[in-house]
């Protein structure tokens, strides 16, 4: 059955020592498959690896992934020790050259640009990266989940408009019975008869939309991502709506056919949130 590309999932863990690890997803539509994450400092490098979990299990949406921590990781000071050799050399070049006095202090050298700077601390990643895994996954079934129920709710919105639509093109055709029939009665020529069932004659066009309305609930069946093909459908479905209703011989039919575009219109709406 089709899914929404609609969703939201969130999903914590005890990391201790570390506190406690958050992931949240939202996934909204979108017409292929574009994901955005949100990482700590530190763990950027693991963009990717979530990436390979979230691909197998949501095809196309756009997905929004969040990675917090309940407390600061752990850092480490790091000291640029050969950035500060090449500013001593320079500094120590700079008194020689132009004859200045004073020492060069330990606090002048540390707000240098490029001397201290904070790091994460490798073995916080290494050690919650399994746990941390386990939960992406576990959050990102969820999603898939509520993603699923809400296409259930899609999938018989759409399918009763599909079948609404049958009977409406069951009322056209009854219709167009009636009204050639009648037209008919009133022209005396035979090529006059030949010349307004030519211009007239929408069978063609009852029967192409008749068969897209029953391709279209078959694919609706389907469990594999058909959003894009159920629009396509829909476009073509349209196209004969339009024709219909340009060659239509009365006035009642002309006003059917305005309906059959309205509801085809509607399922559009709707199936730009399926998968």
């Amino acid at each position: 059955m089709i899914k929404s590309m609609t969703g939201f999932a969130r999903g914590q863990l005890d990391v201790a020592p570390f506190g406690k690890v958050a992931v949240e997803l939202r996934s909204v539509n979108h017409k292929f498959l574009e994901m955005t994450l949100h990482m700590p400092e530190g763990f950027l490098s693991l963009e990717e690896n979530i990436k390979k979990i979230i691909e197998p299990k949501v095809k196309r949406g756009r997905i929004n992934c969040v990675v917090s921590f309940s407390q600061p990781l752990p850092s480490k000071v790091f000291i640029n020790r050969r950035l500060v050799k090449n500013y001593l050399v320079q500094l120590s070049s700079i008194k020689k050259q132009f004859n200045l006095q004073g020492q060069i202090e330990l606090d002048t050298l540390i707000y240098l640009p490029g001397v201290l700077s904070l790091t994460q601390d490798s073995t916080a990643q290494i050690n919650i990266w399994p746990r941390l895994r386990a939960l992406v996954n576990s959050v990102v079934d969820d999603l898939a989940k509520t993603r699923q129920k809400e296409g259930a709710a899609l999938y018989l919105y759409l399918k009763n408009r599909a079948r609404g639509l049958e009977l409406d093109l069951d009322n056209v055709k009854a219709a167009f019975k009636k009204a050639v029939a009648a037209k008919l009665k009133s022209i005396q020529t035979d090529e006059e008869k030949s010349g307004f069932l030519k211009e007239s004659d929408i069978t063609e066009e009852i029967e192409r939309l008749s068969f897209h309305i029953k391709n279209f609930i078959k694919k609706l069946k389907q469990s594999a991502p058909v959003g894009k093909e159920l629009d396509f459908i829909a476009q073509e479905m349209q196209r004969e709506a339009n024709t219909m209703g340009a060659k239509s011989c009365s006035a009642a039919i002309s006003a059917m056919a305005v309906q059959i575009k309205s509801e085809i219109e509607k399922l559009r709406e709707q199936l730009q949130n399926v998968e």
